[in-house]
Order: structure tokens, then sequence, then C-alpha cells
């Protein structure tokens, strides 16, 4: 009876354990409630809008008067001189959204588009210049992309605003053995809200999403397949292992 005893007692160990340190699958993030199908029509194959300027953001641009004339005769090989171009020099957009520029001192820029924040610019520097030309460009753009298995995951920097969603998981090294072609989930910010879209790239039809272009700050997430028996054996194993030193000690200890 005694001995009867300390095996329930061991169970009961056992069973505890086994809930206390259970994390099957903890690792998956982002799941869907079963029966939920994304609309696919609703994918948009381009950016809704375009990129706004946000804290933290790098900025480089290239000034020139009489509408970029000295540029193009750099480009040219007529002048080679003096073109009054910018020198890739970066400028972070600081916590109150402004950015300090030469000559210009701090401007307010968070929140413009790459066109609104040019035309800004040009409005500001016709002050003293005779027809400003500006380009700007957000160096530190990019996107988030996991690939199936969180270890792997990678920040993928933006190199043309034109990369596409083959090319960002590409440049991530694919998708992993464990990562499900069938379920990537691609999460943009639109008006202050992340959205998710669903897609399907395990078969021939989702050919058509694979040249949608990704936008800066876009998160890919590759959902992981569940494994289940290969994770329970991962868990369970330290327990088991407790469980057999108490068996040991208990069998020792009724032969004394």
């Amino acid at each position: 009876m005694r001995y009867f005893n300390v095996l329930r007692l061991l169970n009961f160990i056992l069973v505890g354990l086994v809930f206390q340190q259970c994390g099957i699958n903890s690792n998956v993030m982002f799941k869907s409630p079963k029966g939920e199908h994304a609309n696919v029509d609703s994918i948009p194959m381009t950016p809704l809008t375009d990129y706004h300027i946000s804290v933290n953001d790098k900025l480089t641009f290239t000034f020139s008067t009489n509408n970029g004339t000295k540029i193009i005769e750099s480009m040219s090989g007529i002048l080679t001189e003096g073109n009054g171009t910018g020198n890739g020099t970066e400028y972070i957009v600081r916590n109150n959204g402004k950015v300090e520029l030469p000559m210009l001192g701090e401007v307010m820029v968070e929140g413009l588009t790459i066109p609104q924040c040019e035309d800004s610019l040009q409005k500001l520097f016709s002050k003293e210049y005779q027809e400003p030309f500006v380009q700007v460009a957000v160096t530190n753009q990019r996107v988030i992309v996991f690939p199936g298995n969180g270890s792997d995951a990678k920040v993928i920097p933006l190199a043309n605003s034109n990369t596409t969603l083959m090319e960002a998981i590409a440049a991530a090294g694919g998708i992993t053995e464990r990562g499900k072609a069938n379920t990537i989930k691609l999460m943009r910010r639109e008006n202050e809200i992340r959205k998710i879209y669903t897609i399907d790239l395990s078969t021939v039809e989702g050919l058509k999403f694979v040249d949608m272009v990704v936008q800066a700050n876009d998160y890919i997430y590759i959902e992981p397949k569940s494994e289940l028996t290969k994770e329970a054996v991962k868990e369970i194993a330290p327990v088991m292992s407790i469980l057999s030193s108490f068996i040991l000690i208990f069998t020792v200890f009724t032969k004394l």
C-alpha cells in the first residue's frame, strides 16, 4: 500500500510539472481564429498611400538652383565643380518631428510624404535661392521578415521603393523548412492601425502576389508548422528525468 501511495504521489508531481512547464508551440505568434478566412481580393498589390516620414527616419537631400540645371550639367560632364548638390549626409528626424538642416535650421517633416517634404524644402530655399530644386530620400526604410522560425528573423533594408514580397522573402533566406507557404501574413500600418493580409504562396495561384510591393515598416510573418510531437518530447524530457530520479531514489530506499 505504501508503494502505491508513493507512485500516486509521483504521478501527481509528474502531471503538475507537465502543466507548469508546458510551452508547446508557445513561439507561434499572430494566430488567427479557427475558421477565419482572408479575403484575397482585398490584398493591395501596391501601397494604398505614400510613405509618411516618421521619427528616427534618416534623410538625405540633393539641392540645386535653377530647377536642377547644375545637376544635369554635372551629369553630362559640362560642369565638374560647384554643382551645389548634396553630399550624402544623413539627417535624423528628432523626437519632436523636426530635422536640423543646413541654413534652414529645424524643419518639421514628420507626417509628410517624400513629395510633400520636397515641396516644403523648395519653398523654404526659395527665400534665398532662385528656382531651387530639391530631392529627398529616406535611407533607413526596412521591413522585418519572420521566415518560419523565430530565431531566423531578419531586418531587410529596402534598396528601392519597388521591392516586392518575393524579393523581401528571398533576402531573408527564403521560407524555412518549418514555415507554412500557405500562411504568409503581411502586417501594414494604415491610418494608425496594423492591418493584416494573409497570402497563400503554396500553389501556382499565389503567383499573382509575388510582385506585391512591400512598404517600409511592413512585417512579413510566415507562420511556422505545429510540431506537436517534437515540442512535446522536448517539454516532457526534463520532467521524465526528474521522475526517473524519484523512482530510483524510492527503489533504493525500499530495499534498505
